[in-house]
Formats: structure tokens, C-alpha cells, sequence
């Protein structure tokens, strides 16, 4: 069974059919609010107003992938995407999706990061990560890891890697020597760095904050089945898979600042400097990070917002997992 279908039905089928949003319409794209005002919140990102794009309602651009695309990672000027089932990598070039290669790497890739020069790959039937070299996707090592490997993050120096067999494995990014394993029973998912601490998300509706030392330094509790995770500059907020929830704590501390509603079975979230955007199926919103309020949310193709999502400085990137594609907003 794969993965993502493996933690969708360990959540104890807290999935309910239900949608937050309900419009028919085949494309919905509605302005719910302003966005934020100038004083003291976010500015629009500068890059999307050189493309001309004044506004939030836009139509997304899909491109063919491998199948069951889960994963995406940006390398600052490709955008990569894990195919889970079928033990491949793909590189697109992000300003317009031209299909770079496609690249193999162990069973079944779900989560990667980006080191600043190579991408790995948490590949979670093999145990191992892979790491491919990003100019050209040369396979430069497979290392081992715990069971089941899910998600991983960069840290500036080591790799860190979430095992849904009950740990977190850090890596040494220079030549994938294991530094730690530090257990994690909870039941880890999805796992982000805020520049100082590492968070890793757990399958009891908590979330557990590390030291750089593989040290627990807080545990917070958060909705049901949280997976995806986006840092925003202060916060660290939490997708709940269970209840379509999205969860913002204060990174500093863990303090709770607010459970939001979202979409309908949500999964992939992302910080695209301004705003929060939460992808689900069949909707992808966005979230203003002040309040948690809705700004606008619209209908993805093919209800593609099953996978993770990815900020490339000017669009976002959604993985399409039961469709075998992306969208670029």
C-alpha cells in the first residue's frame, strides 16, 4: 500500500467526506477579502507583481509528472517532484515546466530538501534517502535510515529525515554519515526547520520541537493528523489531515495562536512570503497569517491537491498525486 494512502488510513479513518467549501462551479476562483494592510502586515511579493499578477484569482498550469507525485522541493530555479509510484524524480524548470529528466532512486520517494547543491529523496520502502547532485540528477549516494522514511528537511548542515517507524535520523549532508537517530514513538510525519529548531509532526495530534542536538524541546498538541508543516518568519503553522484544520503556533515558544478551518481533507502547505496557502482536495486556499482569516481560495484541476506544496519566490507549486501531475498558481 503506498504511503500516503498508508497515512491517510493510519489517522483512524478521521477522514470525513464532508468539504468546507462547497461551490459547483468547475473553476471557482472568489476574492473573499482584502489583502493584507500596509501597517505592520506583509507586503504583496514583489515577484508576482512583475508578472502582472494583481490579483488572486488566477487559473493554475498543469505538467505531467511520474505517477503518484507527492513531494516537492525548489532548488532555486527547478522545481522537483517525487513520484512514489514510480521510484522517480522529476526536474522542471520553473519558469515555465519544461521537463528537465526524470531520475530513479530507491522505492517508493515521498518527501525531499534541497542542500543548497543536491536534492534528497526519503524513499519509503527502501529505508534509505537518496542524493541526487542538482545540476544534472546524478545519483551521489543512498543512505540508510529508519523504517519508513517519509519527509526530510535541511538544517544549513545536516539532513533530517522523519521515520514512521518511530524516529528522526540526521544525516550529515556532506557525505550522508548518520549523526543521530533520536526516537520519536509519537509517530513522526512531516518535519520543518525554523532556523534554529527542528519541528516534526506526529501521528498522535502533537507536534514535537527538536534541538539541533536530536534534543526534545517542547511537544504541542495541535488538531488531528497533522502532517504538513510551513514556517512563516515566526510561526511554525500545522496542517490537520484529520480535521481540515490548519494550526498556528508561535515558534519561539509553542504557544497555540489558533486552530483555522481550511479545505476539505487538506495536505500540502506553504509560506509564499505574504500568505499562507493550504491545498487539499478538490480546493487550494489562502490564509492570511496575521489572523488565520480566508482571503481566497479556488478549485485545483482534477481535484489535484493531494500532495505537498512548494513556493518557487513568484508561484505555487502543487503536487497532484492522484492525477500524475503539478499545478503551478
Amino acid at each position: 500500500m503506498k504511503v500516503r494512502l498508508t497515512v491517510v488510513a493510519s489517522l483512524f479513518a478521521v477522514l470525513i467526506a464532508t468539504a468546507s467549501f462547497i461551490p459547483g462551479r468547475a473553476q471557482d476562483a472568489i476574492a473573499l477579502g482584502q489583502r493584507p494592510p500596509a501597517n505592520g502586515a506583509a507586503p504583496l511579493n514583489p515577484l508576482k507583481i512583475a508578472l502582472l499578477k494583481w490579483f488572486p484569482a488566477y487559473k493554475s498550469t498543469t505538467f505531467p509528472v511520474g505517477k503518484n507525485p507527492l513531494g516537492l522541493a525548489f532548488d532555486g530555479a527547478n522545481m522537483w517532484v517525487a513520484n512514489q509510484g514510480s521510484d522517480t524524480v522529476t526536474k522542471l524548470r520553473a519558469n515555465d515546466g519544461e521537463n528537465l529528466g526524470t531520475f530513479p532512486v530507491q522505492a517508493g520517494p515521498t518527501g525531499m530538501a534541497f542542500d543548497g547543491a543536491n536534492i534528497w529523496v526519503a524513499n519509503s520502502y527502501g529505508n534509505n534517502v537518496s542524493k541526487l547532485r542538482a545540476s544534472d540528477g546524478k545519483t551521489l549516494g543512498t543512505f540508510n535510515v529508519g523504517n519508513a522514511p517519509l519527509f526530510a528537511a535541511f538544517d544549513g548542515e545536516n539532513i533530517w529525515v522523519t521515520n514512521q517507524g518511530g524516529s528522526v535520523s540526521k544525516l550529515r549532508a556532506s557525505d550522508g554519515k548518520t549523526l543521530g537517530t533520536f526516537a520519536d514513538s509519537a509517530g513522526p510525519k512531516g518535519i520543518t526547520f525554523d532556523g534554529t529548531y527542528m519541528w516534526v509532526s506526529n501521528f498522535n495530534g502533537t507536534v514535537t520541537r527538536f534541538k539541533l542536538d536530536g534534543t526534545p524541546s517542547g511537544t504541542f498538541t495541535v488538531g488531528v493528523g497533522p502532517v504538513f508543516m510551513a514556517f512563516d518568519g515566526a510561526n511554525m503553522w500545522v496542517v490537520n489531515l484529520g480535521d481540515q484544520t490548519v494550526t498556528k503556533l508561535r515558534a519561539s515558544d509553542g504557544k497555540n495562536l489558533g486552530t483555522f478551518p481550511t479545505t476539505s481533507n487538506g495536505y500540502g502547505i506553504a509560506f509564499d512570503g505574504a500568505n499562507i496557502w493550504v491545498a487539499g482536495e478538490p480546493y487550494i486556499v489562502e490564509l492570511q497569517p496575521s489572523d488565520g482569516k480566508l482571503i481566497f481560495f479556488t478549485r485545483l484541476p482534477y481535484n489535484g491537491g493531494d500532495g505537498a506544496l512548494a513556493f518557487d519566490g513568484a508561484n505555487i507549486w502543487a503536487a497532484g498525486y492522484s492525477g500524475d501531475f503539478v499545478s503551478k498558481l
